[in-house]
Protein backbone atom coordinates (compact mmCIF):
# COMPACT_ATOMS: atom_id res chain seq x y z
CA UNK A 1 0.00 0.00 0.00
CA UNK A 2 1.37 3.68 -0.51
CA UNK A 3 2.84 5.20 2.02
CA UNK A 4 1.76 8.56 2.87
CA UNK A 5 3.10 11.27 4.98
CA UNK A 6 0.70 13.27 7.17
CA UNK A 7 1.16 16.51 9.85
CA UNK A 8 -0.36 16.66 13.07
CA UNK A 9 -2.70 18.35 14.88
CA UNK A 10 -6.44 19.66 14.34
CA UNK A 11 -7.16 22.96 13.36
CA UNK A 12 -3.92 24.02 13.56
CA UNK A 13 -1.73 26.66 11.32
CA UNK A 14 -0.25 24.23 8.93
CA UNK A 15 2.45 25.05 5.99
CA UNK A 16 3.15 22.43 3.02
CA UNK A 17 4.71 22.77 -0.13
CA UNK A 18 5.64 19.77 -2.44
CA UNK A 19 9.34 18.76 -1.94
CA UNK A 20 9.53 18.80 -5.95
CA UNK A 21 8.90 22.63 -5.69
CA UNK A 22 11.21 23.71 -2.45
CA UNK A 23 10.22 27.87 -1.69
CA UNK A 24 7.50 27.79 -3.75
CA UNK A 25 5.33 29.26 -0.78
CA UNK A 26 5.64 32.99 -0.59
CA UNK A 27 7.43 34.48 2.50
CA UNK A 28 6.14 36.88 4.46
CA UNK A 29 3.46 37.67 2.92
CA UNK A 30 -0.11 35.80 1.43
CA UNK A 31 -0.47 37.17 -2.50
CA UNK A 32 2.86 38.66 -4.28
CA UNK A 33 2.82 40.58 -7.30
CA UNK A 34 4.43 37.47 -8.85
CA UNK A 35 3.97 34.04 -6.95
CA UNK A 36 7.53 31.62 -6.68
CA UNK A 37 7.55 29.04 -9.90
CA UNK A 38 5.06 31.42 -11.60
CA UNK A 39 2.07 30.17 -9.37
CA UNK A 40 -1.45 31.37 -9.05
CA UNK A 41 -2.58 32.37 -5.29
CA UNK A 42 -5.62 31.75 -4.28
CA UNK A 43 -7.72 31.43 -0.87
CA UNK A 44 -10.18 29.06 -0.04
CA UNK A 45 -12.65 30.68 3.06
CA UNK A 46 -14.50 27.97 5.39
CA UNK A 47 -15.80 31.07 7.25
CA UNK A 48 -16.85 34.84 7.23
CA UNK A 49 -13.60 36.88 6.76
CA UNK A 50 -14.92 38.95 9.79
CA UNK A 51 -15.14 35.40 11.96
CA UNK A 52 -13.76 36.22 15.35
CA UNK A 53 -9.98 34.43 15.02
CA UNK A 54 -10.97 31.17 17.23
CA UNK A 55 -13.50 30.60 14.58
CA UNK A 56 -11.82 32.06 11.39
CA UNK A 57 -11.13 29.16 8.58
CA UNK A 58 -9.30 30.03 5.82
CA UNK A 59 -5.94 28.45 3.49
CA UNK A 60 -3.84 30.06 0.47
CA UNK A 61 -3.38 27.74 -2.29
CA UNK A 62 -0.79 28.29 -4.64
CA UNK A 63 -1.61 26.48 -7.88
CA UNK A 64 -0.68 26.15 -11.73
CA UNK A 65 -3.81 27.36 -12.84
CA UNK A 66 -6.70 29.06 -10.38
CA UNK A 67 -9.77 26.89 -10.01
CA UNK A 68 -11.92 29.41 -11.92
CA UNK A 69 -10.65 28.15 -15.23
CA UNK A 70 -13.63 25.85 -16.55
CA UNK A 71 -16.45 25.54 -18.95
CA UNK A 72 -19.98 26.71 -17.46
CA UNK A 73 -21.56 24.38 -15.17
CA UNK A 74 -24.60 22.66 -16.07
CA UNK A 75 -27.14 19.89 -13.88
CA UNK A 76 -26.25 16.61 -13.60
CA UNK A 77 -28.54 13.59 -12.28
CA UNK A 78 -28.79 13.47 -8.75
CA UNK A 79 -29.80 9.69 -8.35
CA UNK A 80 -30.47 8.93 -4.78
CA UNK A 81 -28.76 12.27 -3.73
CA UNK A 82 -31.33 14.70 -2.09
CA UNK A 83 -32.09 17.25 0.26
CA UNK A 84 -36.04 16.59 -0.28
CA UNK A 85 -37.65 15.62 3.00
CA UNK A 86 -41.01 15.53 1.83
CA UNK A 87 -41.16 12.53 -0.54
CA UNK A 88 -43.04 10.51 1.98
CA UNK A 89 -44.94 10.50 4.91
CA UNK A 90 -43.16 11.39 8.35
CA UNK A 91 -42.09 8.30 10.15
CA UNK A 92 -41.72 7.82 13.85
CA UNK A 93 -41.18 4.31 14.07
CA UNK A 94 -37.76 2.46 15.23
CA UNK A 95 -36.32 1.63 12.31
CA UNK A 96 -33.11 -0.54 11.38
CA UNK A 97 -31.55 -1.14 7.56
CA UNK A 98 -29.75 -4.46 6.85
CA UNK A 99 -26.99 -3.62 5.47
CA UNK A 100 -26.93 -1.73 2.42
CA UNK A 101 -26.33 -3.85 -0.71
CA UNK A 102 -22.97 -3.19 -2.70
CA UNK A 103 -23.92 -3.98 -6.83
CA UNK A 104 -21.12 -6.13 -8.59
CA UNK A 105 -19.20 -4.38 -11.44
CA UNK A 106 -20.92 -6.19 -13.63
CA UNK A 107 -24.60 -4.91 -12.05
CA UNK A 108 -24.25 -1.48 -12.13
CA UNK A 109 -20.84 0.55 -12.31
CA UNK A 110 -20.89 2.86 -9.31
CA UNK A 111 -18.02 5.58 -8.12
CA UNK A 112 -18.14 7.65 -4.85
CA UNK A 113 -20.75 10.15 -6.34
CA UNK A 114 -23.17 7.67 -8.20
CA UNK A 115 -22.96 5.83 -5.39
CA UNK A 116 -24.54 8.69 -2.60
CA UNK A 117 -27.24 7.15 -1.05
CA UNK A 118 -29.46 9.93 1.35
CA UNK A 119 -31.18 7.84 3.90
CA UNK A 120 -32.27 10.88 6.13
CA UNK A 121 -31.91 14.45 7.15
CA UNK A 122 -33.65 17.81 8.49
CA UNK A 123 -32.91 20.97 7.55
CA UNK A 124 -31.81 23.28 3.97
CA UNK A 125 -28.56 24.18 2.34
CA UNK A 126 -29.79 27.36 1.11
CA UNK A 127 -30.46 28.23 4.59
CA UNK A 128 -27.08 27.19 6.02
CA UNK A 129 -29.06 25.10 8.88
CA UNK A 130 -29.14 20.97 8.23
CA UNK A 131 -27.86 17.73 8.50
CA UNK A 132 -27.75 14.83 6.21
CA UNK A 133 -26.97 10.89 6.29
CA UNK A 134 -26.04 9.65 3.12
CA UNK A 135 -25.00 5.53 2.37
CA UNK A 136 -22.33 5.46 0.13
CA UNK A 137 -21.80 2.19 -1.92
CA UNK A 138 -19.73 2.15 -4.88
CA UNK A 139 -17.46 -0.35 -6.65
CA UNK A 140 -14.92 1.73 -9.20
CA UNK A 141 -13.24 4.46 -8.84
CA UNK A 142 -13.85 8.28 -9.85
CA UNK A 143 -11.62 8.58 -13.43
CA UNK A 144 -11.11 12.02 -13.94
CA UNK A 145 -13.86 13.16 -12.00
CA UNK A 146 -13.70 15.38 -8.54
CA UNK A 147 -16.48 16.40 -6.21
CA UNK A 148 -16.43 19.83 -4.11
CA UNK A 149 -19.41 20.00 -1.70
CA UNK A 150 -20.83 23.85 -1.76
CA UNK A 151 -23.80 23.44 0.85
CA UNK A 152 -21.38 21.80 3.73
CA UNK A 153 -18.87 19.27 5.48
CA UNK A 154 -18.86 16.00 5.01
CA UNK A 155 -17.68 13.41 7.49
CA UNK A 156 -16.88 9.92 5.81
CA UNK A 157 -17.01 6.72 8.16
CA UNK A 158 -15.65 3.99 5.67
CA UNK A 159 -16.90 1.03 6.76
CA UNK A 160 -15.90 -2.19 4.06
CA UNK A 161 -12.73 -0.86 1.53
CA UNK A 162 -10.22 1.39 1.54
CA UNK A 163 -10.39 4.84 0.34
CA UNK A 164 -7.52 6.75 -1.51
CA UNK A 165 -8.85 10.12 -1.30
CA UNK A 166 -6.92 12.92 -3.45
CA UNK A 167 -7.73 16.47 -2.66
CA UNK A 168 -6.20 20.06 -3.61
CA UNK A 169 -4.29 19.88 -0.33
CA UNK A 170 -2.60 16.12 -0.84
CA UNK A 171 -3.97 12.74 -0.43
CA UNK A 172 -5.44 10.69 2.48
CA UNK A 173 -5.33 7.19 2.46
CA UNK A 174 -8.80 5.99 4.51
CA UNK A 175 -9.62 2.66 5.95
CA UNK A 176 -12.81 1.02 7.97
CA UNK A 177 -12.14 1.99 11.62
CA UNK A 178 -10.91 5.80 10.40
CA UNK A 179 -13.26 8.80 9.30
CA UNK A 180 -12.17 11.89 7.28
CA UNK A 181 -13.65 15.32 7.78
CA UNK A 182 -13.83 17.00 4.05
CA UNK A 183 -14.46 20.43 4.28
CA UNK A 184 -17.02 22.75 2.49
CA UNK A 185 -15.77 23.52 -0.95
CA UNK A 186 -12.58 21.32 -0.82
CA UNK A 187 -12.31 19.59 -3.88
CA UNK A 188 -11.71 15.63 -4.02
CA UNK A 189 -11.66 12.53 -5.41
CA UNK A 190 -12.05 9.00 -4.46
CA UNK A 191 -9.98 5.89 -5.57
CA UNK A 192 -11.46 2.16 -4.27
CA UNK A 193 -9.78 -0.82 -4.51
CA UNK A 194 -13.22 -3.49 -4.83
CA UNK A 195 -16.56 -2.97 -3.26
CA UNK A 196 -17.01 -0.24 -1.09
CA UNK A 197 -19.57 0.72 1.55
CA UNK A 198 -19.80 3.36 4.24
CA UNK A 199 -21.87 6.20 6.27
CA UNK A 200 -21.47 9.98 5.26
CA UNK A 201 -22.60 12.83 8.01
CA UNK A 202 -23.47 16.07 6.12
CA UNK A 203 -23.55 18.84 7.98
CA UNK A 204 -25.02 22.28 6.95
CA UNK A 205 -24.10 26.09 7.88
CA UNK A 206 -21.50 24.65 10.78
CA UNK A 207 -17.63 23.04 10.88
CA UNK A 208 -16.74 20.22 12.98
CA UNK A 209 -15.04 20.79 16.14
CA UNK A 210 -13.58 19.07 18.84
CA UNK A 211 -16.18 18.70 21.98
CA UNK A 212 -15.25 20.79 25.48
CA UNK A 213 -13.74 19.14 27.67
CA UNK A 214 -15.09 20.61 31.17
CA UNK A 215 -14.55 18.72 34.56
CA UNK A 216 -12.77 16.06 32.53
CA UNK A 217 -9.90 18.25 32.02
CA UNK A 218 -7.48 19.34 29.14
CA UNK A 219 -7.00 15.68 28.37
CA UNK A 220 -9.21 13.05 27.08
CA UNK A 221 -11.60 11.81 24.51
CA UNK A 222 -10.12 12.54 20.43
CA UNK A 223 -6.81 14.24 21.31
CA UNK A 224 -6.10 17.10 18.50
CA UNK A 225 -2.17 15.73 18.30
CA UNK A 226 -4.09 12.43 16.78
CA UNK A 227 -5.77 14.25 13.50
CA UNK A 228 -3.80 14.17 10.39
CA UNK A 229 -3.71 16.74 7.77
CA UNK A 230 -2.19 15.53 4.02
CA UNK A 231 0.75 17.03 2.64
CA UNK A 232 0.85 19.26 -0.66
CA UNK A 233 1.15 17.12 -3.62
CA UNK A 234 0.44 18.03 -7.07
CA UNK A 235 -0.23 16.70 -10.43
CA UNK A 236 0.73 18.61 -13.53
CA UNK A 237 -1.82 16.59 -15.83
CA UNK A 238 -3.26 18.10 -19.05
CA UNK A 239 -6.71 16.18 -19.53
CA UNK A 240 -7.97 16.86 -23.59
CA UNK A 241 -10.79 14.71 -23.02
CA UNK A 242 -12.02 16.63 -20.27
CA UNK A 243 -11.86 16.51 -16.62
CA UNK A 244 -15.08 16.45 -14.77
CA UNK A 245 -15.79 18.84 -11.63
CA UNK A 246 -19.17 18.28 -9.82
CA UNK A 247 -20.80 20.66 -7.90
CA UNK A 248 -23.08 19.72 -5.11
CA UNK A 249 -24.82 23.09 -4.74
CA UNK A 250 -28.21 23.69 -2.98
CA UNK A 251 -28.92 20.09 -2.55
CA UNK A 252 -28.68 19.45 -6.49
CA UNK A 253 -25.36 18.08 -8.73
CA UNK A 254 -23.67 20.10 -11.61
CA UNK A 255 -20.77 19.46 -13.51
CA UNK A 256 -18.32 21.38 -15.33
CA UNK A 257 -15.25 20.18 -17.97
CA UNK A 258 -12.09 21.68 -17.83
CA UNK A 259 -9.06 20.06 -19.60
CA UNK A 260 -6.58 19.97 -16.49
CA UNK A 261 -6.21 18.12 -13.37
CA UNK A 262 -7.57 20.18 -10.75
CA UNK A 263 -5.29 18.67 -8.05
CA UNK A 264 -2.32 21.37 -9.16
CA UNK A 265 -1.50 22.91 -5.44
CA UNK A 266 1.98 23.20 -5.55
CA UNK A 267 1.65 24.54 -1.68
CA UNK A 268 -0.91 25.48 0.48
CA UNK A 269 -0.87 27.21 4.08
CA UNK A 270 -3.88 27.92 6.55
CA UNK A 271 -6.26 25.94 9.36
CA UNK A 272 -8.47 25.34 6.64
CA UNK A 273 -8.11 21.81 5.51
CA UNK A 274 -9.10 18.32 5.05
CA UNK A 275 -8.06 15.38 7.79
CA UNK A 276 -8.61 11.82 9.26
CA UNK A 277 -8.44 10.51 12.37
CA UNK A 278 -8.21 6.50 13.44
CA UNK A 279 -11.25 5.66 16.09
CA UNK A 280 -8.61 3.51 17.94
CA UNK A 281 -6.42 6.65 19.41
CA UNK A 282 -9.96 7.75 21.29
CA UNK A 283 -9.26 7.78 25.00
CA UNK A 284 -12.26 6.38 26.81
CA UNK A 285 -14.07 7.86 29.42
CA UNK A 286 -16.06 5.24 31.81
CA UNK A 287 -17.96 4.77 34.93
CA UNK A 288 -15.79 3.27 37.55
CA UNK A 289 -18.49 3.03 40.35
CA UNK A 290 -21.76 2.76 39.49
CA UNK A 291 -24.80 3.79 37.23
CA UNK A 292 -24.03 5.28 33.25
CA UNK A 293 -22.28 8.28 32.33
CA UNK A 294 -24.29 9.88 29.75
CA UNK A 295 -23.41 8.52 25.73
CA UNK A 296 -22.07 12.05 25.56
CA UNK A 297 -18.53 10.56 26.70
CA UNK A 298 -17.76 8.99 23.85
CA UNK A 299 -18.02 11.97 21.45
CA UNK A 300 -15.38 12.47 18.56
CA UNK A 301 -16.64 15.49 16.71
CA UNK A 302 -19.67 18.24 17.76
CA UNK A 303 -20.80 20.39 15.33
CA UNK A 304 -22.55 22.69 17.46
CA UNK A 305 -25.59 25.32 16.95
CA UNK A 306 -26.48 28.12 18.24
CA UNK A 307 -27.46 27.29 21.12
CA UNK A 308 -25.26 26.69 24.40
CA UNK A 309 -25.20 22.68 24.37
CA UNK A 310 -27.12 21.36 21.75
CA UNK A 311 -25.54 20.10 18.65
CA UNK A 312 -27.08 20.64 15.42
CA UNK A 313 -24.28 16.86 15.00
CA UNK A 314 -22.61 15.13 17.36
CA UNK A 315 -20.32 12.27 16.07
CA UNK A 316 -20.13 9.40 18.81
CA UNK A 317 -18.42 6.16 19.01
CA UNK A 318 -18.93 2.68 21.41
CA UNK A 319 -15.30 1.53 21.20
CA UNK A 320 -14.06 -1.50 23.17
CA UNK A 321 -13.51 -0.81 27.16
CA UNK A 322 -13.70 -1.96 30.34
CA UNK A 323 -16.96 -2.48 32.10
CA UNK A 324 -16.49 -2.43 36.02
CA UNK A 325 -19.74 -0.58 37.45
CA UNK A 326 -21.37 -2.11 40.53
CA UNK A 327 -24.67 -2.70 41.02
CA UNK A 328 -25.42 -1.55 37.40
CA UNK A 329 -27.52 -2.42 34.37
CA UNK A 330 -24.57 -2.62 32.20
CA UNK A 331 -26.03 -2.16 28.75
CA UNK A 332 -27.62 1.43 27.19
CA UNK A 333 -30.55 1.71 28.95
CA UNK A 334 -33.97 2.80 27.90
CA UNK A 335 -34.52 5.46 26.57
CA UNK A 336 -36.51 8.32 25.13
CA UNK A 337 -34.51 11.42 23.55
CA UNK A 338 -35.32 14.92 22.15
CA UNK A 339 -32.13 14.55 20.27
CA UNK A 340 -32.42 11.81 16.89
CA UNK A 341 -30.23 8.84 17.25
CA UNK A 342 -29.15 7.43 13.62
CA UNK A 343 -26.41 4.23 14.33
CA UNK A 344 -24.16 2.72 12.11
CA UNK A 345 -21.73 -0.36 12.60
CA UNK A 346 -17.78 -0.69 11.66
CA UNK A 347 -17.74 -4.11 12.43
CA UNK A 348 -18.59 -6.34 15.14
CA UNK A 349 -21.23 -7.31 16.98
CA UNK A 350 -22.99 -4.35 18.85
CA UNK A 351 -23.88 -5.24 23.02
CA UNK A 352 -27.77 -4.25 23.07
CA UNK A 353 -28.73 -5.91 20.19
CA UNK A 354 -26.16 -8.70 18.89
CA UNK A 355 -28.69 -10.39 16.58
CA UNK A 356 -30.05 -7.65 13.74
CA UNK A 357 -28.02 -4.78 14.16
CA UNK A 358 -25.39 -5.94 11.41
CA UNK A 359 -21.95 -4.34 10.10
CA UNK A 360 -22.86 -1.78 7.10
CA UNK A 361 -26.74 -1.45 7.78
CA UNK A 362 -27.69 1.09 10.38
CA UNK A 363 -30.88 2.08 12.84
CA UNK A 364 -32.80 5.73 13.51
CA UNK A 365 -34.77 6.75 16.55
CA UNK A 366 -36.56 9.47 16.11
CA UNK A 367 -37.40 12.33 18.87
CA UNK A 368 -39.30 11.00 21.57
CA UNK A 369 -39.00 7.28 20.48
CA UNK A 370 -38.26 4.85 22.85
CA UNK A 371 -35.22 2.41 22.01
CA UNK A 372 -33.31 -0.27 24.07
CA UNK A 373 -32.06 -3.51 24.93
CA UNK A 374 -33.46 -6.01 23.24
CA UNK A 375 -35.42 -8.93 25.52
CA UNK A 376 -32.89 -10.98 25.01
CA UNK A 377 -29.75 -8.87 26.03
CA UNK A 378 -32.15 -7.39 28.86
CA UNK A 379 -32.45 -11.05 30.12
CA UNK A 380 -28.57 -11.68 29.79
CA UNK A 381 -27.57 -7.98 31.83
CA UNK A 382 -30.05 -8.79 34.78
CA UNK A 383 -28.37 -11.92 35.61
CA UNK A 384 -25.10 -11.51 34.61
CA UNK A 385 -22.21 -12.21 37.63
CA UNK A 386 -20.83 -8.37 37.34
CA UNK A 387 -17.36 -8.85 37.29
CA UNK A 388 -14.62 -6.52 35.37
CA UNK A 389 -15.49 -7.24 31.94
CA UNK A 390 -14.56 -6.17 28.22
CA UNK A 391 -17.23 -4.39 26.46
CA UNK A 392 -17.35 -4.53 22.63
CA UNK A 393 -14.11 -6.09 22.14
CA UNK A 394 -13.74 -6.61 18.21
CA UNK A 395 -16.73 -4.28 17.70
CA UNK A 396 -16.90 -0.08 16.52
CA UNK A 397 -20.37 1.11 16.76
CA UNK A 398 -21.19 4.83 16.21
CA UNK A 399 -24.25 7.19 16.29
CA UNK A 400 -24.51 10.57 14.30
CA UNK A 401 -27.07 12.13 16.92
CA UNK A 402 -28.74 15.78 16.08
CA UNK A 403 -31.14 18.06 17.44
CA UNK A 404 -33.39 18.21 14.36
CA UNK A 405 -36.14 15.72 13.94
CA UNK A 406 -34.54 13.85 10.62
CA UNK A 407 -37.17 12.39 7.76
CA UNK A 408 -36.15 9.39 6.02
CA UNK A 409 -36.16 9.64 2.44
CA UNK A 410 -38.45 7.36 -0.10
CA UNK A 411 -34.88 5.60 -0.39
CA UNK A 412 -34.43 4.35 3.23
CA UNK A 413 -37.91 3.80 3.61
CA UNK A 414 -38.85 1.89 0.11
CA UNK A 415 -36.39 2.06 -2.75
CA UNK A 416 -33.29 0.63 -0.92
CA UNK A 417 -35.30 -2.83 0.18
CA UNK A 418 -32.86 -2.78 3.00
CA UNK A 419 -35.80 -1.50 6.06
CA UNK A 420 -36.01 -4.25 8.29
CA UNK A 421 -39.78 -4.67 8.78
CA UNK A 422 -39.45 -6.86 11.80
CA UNK A 423 -37.45 -4.52 13.60
CA UNK A 424 -39.89 -3.57 17.07
CA UNK A 425 -40.52 -7.44 17.44
CA UNK A 426 -36.99 -7.78 19.08
CA UNK A 427 -38.45 -5.58 22.11
CA UNK A 428 -42.12 -7.92 21.99
CA UNK A 429 -40.27 -10.85 24.59
CA UNK A 430 -39.79 -8.27 27.07
CA UNK A 431 -42.06 -9.25 30.21
CA UNK A 432 -43.53 -8.52 33.18
CA UNK A 433 -41.30 -8.89 36.25
CA UNK A 434 -43.29 -6.80 38.81
CA UNK A 435 -44.61 -7.85 42.00
CA UNK A 436 -45.58 -5.88 44.68
CA UNK A 437 -44.80 -8.52 47.23
CA UNK A 438 -41.40 -8.44 46.29
CA UNK A 439 -39.28 -5.18 47.17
Amino acid sequence: WLILQYMTGFGNEHVSEDPRCPGALPEGQNNPQVCPYGLYAEQLSGSAFTCPRPTNKRSWLYRILPSVCHKPFKPLKEGHLTHNWDEVEPDPNQLRWKPFEIPKVSQNKLDFVSGLHTLCGAGEPRGRNGIAVHIFVCNTSMDDRCLYNSDGDFLIVPQQGKLLITTEFGKMLVEPNEICVIQQGMRFSVEVFGETRGYILEVYGAHFELPDLGPIGANGLANPRDFLVPVAWYEDRQVPGGYTVISKYQGKLFAAQQDYSPFNVVAWHGNYTPYKYHLEKFMVINAVAFDHADPSIFTVLTAKSTRPGVALADFVIFPPRWGVANNTFRPPYYHRNCMSEFMGLIKGYYEAKEEGFQPGGGSLHSMMTPHGPDADCFEKATKAKLEPERVAEGTMAFMFESSLSLAVTKWGLQTSNCLDKNYYKCWEPLKSHFNPKCK
